[in-house]
């Protein structure tokens, strides 16, 4: 797979600084289910605009990643997810860090592409970067990290290479339809509701 790189539970020192020096990056995650209190984190994929990608594996019993920490926590890279708040979760629960400046595409998408209903990944980036997703290997065992098959790390890989480019089309729809600054505001709020969520509030913002 071309500029690919596989790190055991964090990132190297030359990756991280490679990564820092860029002003966004792409990031995903593959879990064992969707409850963090429950399923843990196998991997964390990351992308640069230049398109390298670099997977993290994830040992399990693991609670700290400090060079990924580093990265992720901050403040002058954006980082990029689709549906944020379930990897906000996943690595807040597993490895303590909290993450930002977050933009998350999910979000973008149903606040700009209103005329459709469709805001999976999968979606979103056949209409923005014509390029169909083979999602194939989305529901698997990502437990065994050692052992992950190509179609799994090619999956992984495709999860974070089309987000920074896709970023940048709904950036432009959204400040051509005068809703790229209510987006900032949800981003802002996204730490806030994974909180709630870790906690397992659910509608408190309801009467």
């Amino acid at each position: 797979m071309e500029d690919f790189q596989v790190c055991d539970r964090d990132l190297t020192e030359v990756t991280l600084s490679h990564y820092l020096q860029n002003d966004e990056i792409a990031v995903d995650t593959e879990t064992m289910g969707l409850l963090p209190q429950r399923d843990r984190l196998c991997l964390v994929q990351l992308c640069n605009k230049e398109g390298k990608v670099t997977a993290i594996r994830i040992a399990k019993g693991q609670t700290e990643a400090p060079n990924l920490k580093q990265l992720l926590e901050a403040t002058n890279v954006v980082k990029i997810f689709h549906f944020a708040r379930f990897d906000l979760a996943a690595i807040r629960y597993n490895l303590g860090i909290y993450i930002q400046p977050i933009f998350c595409t999910k979000i973008a998408s149903k606040l700009a592409r209103t005329y459709t209903q469709r805001h999976g990944l999968k979606d979103l980036v056949q209409e923005l970067e014509q390029v169909e997703l083979d999602k194939s290997a989305q529901s698997s065992d990502w437990g065994n990290a050692a052992n992950l098959s190509q179609a799994q790390l090619s999956y992984a890989a495709n999860d974070v290479r089309y987000l920074i480019s896709a970023r940048q089309k709904l950036v432009n729809m959204l400040k051509r339809e005068e809703r790229y600054e209510v987006a900032l505001e949800c981003f802002e709020c996204l730490p806030t509701i994974v909180s709630l969520d870790l906690l397992q509030f659910k509608d408190v913002f309801e009467h």
